[in-house]
């Protein structure tokens, strides 16, 4: 299966934390991983319903971000297509689209990606800062390594 367009997308607030985790991570990956023009990485931020087109124009799309409830265990957690939960982004702000709104706007118009990848870590700490925390930083790693894994899968498949 060819994919024409990959989007990787690093989503959350630099300023609060682990709530940055996502574009810490596509930073850490821009930096670790050699990538065709195919394969496209975007600092979301907290940009909400202005990713929808990064989402609609691509084959596969693989998300990082701090997205997984505080109270869950302290690890990597990987979703891929039908198991992406119903609700699996907390707003900063009650103005701000979430991912799963984005998702969901994406399927109601036909435009969902064949593959969709969500990788994310409970936060630890969300209070005004712009380093994560020690143990968000501790798996880093472990999510960069896994979307380069599912990224050199899916070009292997070309």
């Amino acid at each position: 299966m060819k994919y024409n367009r990959i989007n990787i997308i690093g989503l959350g607030n630099v300023l609060h934390g682990d709530e940055g985790f996502g574009v810490a991570a596509l930073n850490r990956f821009q930096k670790t991983v050699d990538l065709p023009a195919t394969v496209h990485c975007i600092d979301g931020g907290t940009q909400g319903i202005y990713l929808l087109d990064y989402i609609e124009s691509c084959d596969a799309v693989i998300v990082f971000d701090a997205l997984i409830p505080v109270e869950y265990d302290q690890r990597v957690y990987m979703y891929r297509n039908e198991e992406l939960p119903a609700f699996i982004h907390r707003k900063m702000s009650s103005h701000q689209m979430g991912f799963s709104e984005l998702i969901g706007l994406a399927r109601l118009r036909g435009k969902m990606p064949r593959e969709i990848v969500l990788i994310g870590i409970p936060p630890k700490e969300l209070e005004l800062s712009t380093e994560l925390s020690a143990e968000v930083a501790l798996l880093l790693p472990e999510a960069v390594e896994s979307g380069r894994a599912i990224v050199e899968g899916w070009l292997a498949e070309e």
